[in-house]
């Protein structure tokens, strides 16, 4: 092993806490310092001093973070190794050990993990079973109420003892919260599920409850690390305490600048007190930026240090100067995005840049339609990050539950969504029934289909033929998953539940769509067993492909085409980097958000937020922001965020003139009044001894009689923007236009001020314009 020569390549400060190999310490890691190097180069450092990598635990703040580290720890040690390392997320890491002490818990090992919609779906159906006002219960808002309960571990116990909580839920006129969170917790049970948030609660209960446990995963993780220790919530924090205790060789990588997930239940004071938890801290610092040009790296230092809690560093580099960070102002949103996509064309035609180079950052996801037109106009390809997943699609829902089924069959959700599609023929009042003897009986549903002879549930023999039928289907593919891998079970179960079947009666784009996407799906399963073969004690199986999809995040999957403008929240962008970054809608109540600005802590965390924006830029930023935006369907004036004026003025380059207020942009043209002819003006005040001019008697008096009123000449007022010269453009010309994109003409007709082309565009499809006014550009 040449250990050696890769930690040669350090500099001294990451050289450092890799070669402590024992002790609690803390690597206060500046953007772009090279702290996933830090932390691969620690491992492998480790295991070529004797450490088992049995004896190892990493955790990340991603899977895809995981496996990058992995493949290069097995570049240095060898695959074989590498393999025997635990590494991952907190919630894939604890499900794996959840599954091996599931049963202490009075869980299936088998227990499905349930995402976001299945909770939201769950706790809907609580709801109407309580006989609440789901207006006033709104399932989202329950199942975030709930994730906090069980982030800052407030169990259902902990809840009805706690007086303060049940008044405050009085107060915001939800006095049922707790019984709802009780059957939420039973129904999950009953269900052998778990949800996100039980991942790490569940496992705060084993390690606390079960001594045996601890001790056991004590002695196991005798060295941990754990990456991006900032975004660690109150759970997270109470698991790695209680892992570490007994030997306390725990390293911590972070960055206390780049601490943005606090609405998430991410706790600042993790990272700002972890001197406090250990005896005898070695604290280190990366503060040498290899990522971003000087003007980048000191523009966010200047923008930074407005906070007022953190922890010191200065972050440098030594990198060139670079280009100076372009500010621009737009009327509107939509004009914004024009901007955007036009600087991006620009680019990529001057510098032979790739779409993949640039990304655009926005604070709210509703921000990404300004953007996404304007780029469809350009013809620029872009991927839209968090936005509905592949997973998330009903189709793909449908299939993943009919397999969820097979692994777990009490998993209620996934039943409810499939016993009748396609149609079966089990109505509604039989699903009603069910679940009503489900829940007097304390069994699942699936139990109580397995059962109907020996349960009256008023059912003629048709429905209870059909019931059995389904229980029969589930059970063959459940003998097929023993003896098969997960891509051959997922082939067989499109097949024979008719779900492929079903998607083809329906032949429009949209159902063709959804069939793809099933295929898609096949050939992610295909693509996930063959990989398997590499995975020490992995077979394949549909068990494994299921772990994997619940604990997937969007940023976590690949595309087969990366060459994409991404589209992505500032949140999202953490971890990641780009040449090319343009950050938009820098507006008060936008960025900094309207609901962030009650407390500093709060207003800092959005500081911390534009930190993270602006240090995900290699080369050149942009900051852009609109005088007018769009918001709920009403244009509302906007002003430019505080945050560009934080920044040092020596690193800002603004490419609109200063704003010095709301100006009006005319619609038409002023010329069309005329000047005014003083000397025509009637005298106003009588000369002495005279009556005005305006009411003597020999003046003549104005014909009000409006249908003599004779029209305006036909002469159309000029343009403000250069016409289209009528010789430039022909039939059969690619032309670009500023807000329908790009468009051919298919015709020109008419002569002079009316001459008018009919064009098809790409976006938009055929539109007539008048060339007197048509800002076009001949492209073709």
């Amino acid at each position: 092993m040449e250990i050696e020569k890769y930690i040669s390549q350090l500099n001294d400060a990451q050289r450092a806490p890799v070669l402590q190999k024992d002790g609690p310490m803390i690597v206060i890691a500046g953007a772009g310092s090279g702290k996933t190097r830090v932390l691969t180069m620690r491992i492998a450092y480790l295991m070529s001093q004797g450490v088992d990598a049995f004896n190892i635990l990493s955790l990340t703040f991603t899977n895809k973070a995981a496996r990058e580290m992995k493949q290069r720890i097995a570049g240095i040690v060898g695959n074989s190794e590498a393999k025997n390392l635990w590494m991952g997320t907190f919630h894939s890491v604890f499900a794996k050990i959840l599954r091996f002490e599931a049963d202490k818990l009075g869980f299936p090992s088998n227990f499905t993990i349930y995402d976001t919609q299945d909770s939201v779906r769950l706790i809907s159906a609580i709801i109407k079973e309580m006989q609440l006002d789901k207006d006033v219960y709104k399932p989202k808002q329950v199942l975030n109420r709930i994730s906090s309960y069980k982030n800052s571990l407030i169990t259902v116990r902990a809840y009805f003892n706690d007086q303060e909580l049940q008044e405050a839920d009085a107060m915001s006129k939800k006095p049922r919260m707790g019984d709802i969170y009780q059957n939420y917790v039973d129904r999950c049970f009953k269900a052998g599920a778990m949800d996100f948030d039980d991942l790490l609660l569940r496992t705060n209960e084993l390690l606390n409850r079960f001594p045996e446990v601890l001790a056991k995963y004590q002695e196991r993780f005798k060295y941990i690390l754990v990456d991006e220790y900032q975004d660690t919530n109150h759970s997270q924090y109470l698991i790695v305490r209680a892992l570490s205790d007994r030997y306390q060789n725990i390293c911590v990588v972070g960055d206390d600048a780049q601490s943005i997930y606090a609405f998430r239940g991410a706790n600042i004071s993790n990272i700002l007190n972890f001197q406090k938890d250990y005896d005898d801290v070695q604290m280190y610092r990366l503060e040498q930026n290899y990522r971003s040009t000087k003007n980048i790296v000191e523009a966010a230092n200047s923008i930074i240090e407005k906070n007022k809690t953190r922890l010191e560093k200065v972050v440098w580099t030594a990198n060139d100067e670079g280009h100076k960070i372009k500010v621009h102002r737009s009327l509107t949103d939509s004009e914004e995005g024009r901007f955007v996509a036009s600087t991006i064309f620009e680019e990529k035609m001057h510098n032979q840049l790739l779409n993949g180079q640039f990304a655009v950052l926005y604070r709210t996801n509703a921000q990404s339609r300004a953007i996404e037109d304007a780029l469809r106009k350009r013809d620029i390809p872009y991927r839209i990050y968090g936005g509905l997943s592949f997973y998330q699609r009903k189709e793909i829902k449908d299939v993943l539950a009919y397999l969820r089924l097979v692994i777990n069959p009490k998993d209620e959700e996934a039943l409810m969504r499939v016993i009748n599609y396609p149609a079966r023929g089990i109505g509604g009042t039989t699903v009603e029934k069910l679940t009503v003897a489900a829940n007097h009986y304390g069994r699942s549903a699936f139990e109580v289909m397995e059962n109907l002879d020996r349960i009256d549930l008023k059912l003629n023999s048709g429905t209870k033929n059909k019931l059995q039928d389904f229980v029969t289907m589930i059970k063959s593919f459940q003998v097929l998953n023993e003896t098969h891998d997960a891509f051959y079970l997922a082939e067989h179960v499109t097949k024979k539940t008719g779900l492929v079947q079903e998607l083809k009666k329906d032949a429009t784009p949209e159902g063709i769509a959804r069939i793809e996407n099933i295929e898609e799906l096949l050939n992610g399963i295909k693509d996930f067993t063959e990989g398997q073969i590499e995975v020490d004690g992995a077979r394949g199986a549909l068990s494994e492909f299921l772990e994997d999809v619940a604990l997937a995040t969007d940023l976590d999957k690949e595309t087969g085409d990366d060459d994409r403008v991404a589209l992505m929240t500032i949140h999202l962008a953490k971890g990641l980097e780009f040449p090319y970054v343009f950050v938009v809608g820098m507006e008060e109540d936008l960025f900094p958000s309207a609901m962030s600005m009650n407390t500093r802590s709060e207003l800092e965390e959005e500081r911390r937020l534009f930190y993270v924006a602006l240090t995900r830029a290699e080369k050149q930023a942009y900051l852009t922001y609109a005088q007018s935006r769009y918001r709920w369907g009403k244009l509302v004036d906007s002003e430019p965020s505080r945050f560009i004026e934080e920044i040092e003025g020596t690193f800002l380059e603004h490419l609109t003139p200063a704003d010095s207020g709301y100006r009006y942009k005319p619609m038409i043209n002023a010329d069309i009044f005329g000047d005014v002819d003083k000397s025509k003006l009637r005298q106003t005040k009588p000369v002495s001894g005279t009556p005005p001019k305006w009411v003597t008697d020999n003046e003549p008096k104005p014909d009000l009689n409006i249908r003599r009123l004779k029209p305006l000449t036909g002469k159309a007022p000029q343009s403000s923007t250069p016409a289209m010269p009528d010789s430039k453009l022909a039939q059969g010309n690619v032309v670009m236009h500023e807000r329908f994109g790009r468009g051919k003409v298919l015709n020109i007709e008419g002569i002079g001020a009316d001459k008018k082309a009919e064009i098809h565009f790409e976006v938009g499809g055929v539109k007539k314009l008048l060339l007197r006014f048509a800002k076009l550009d001949v492209i073709g």
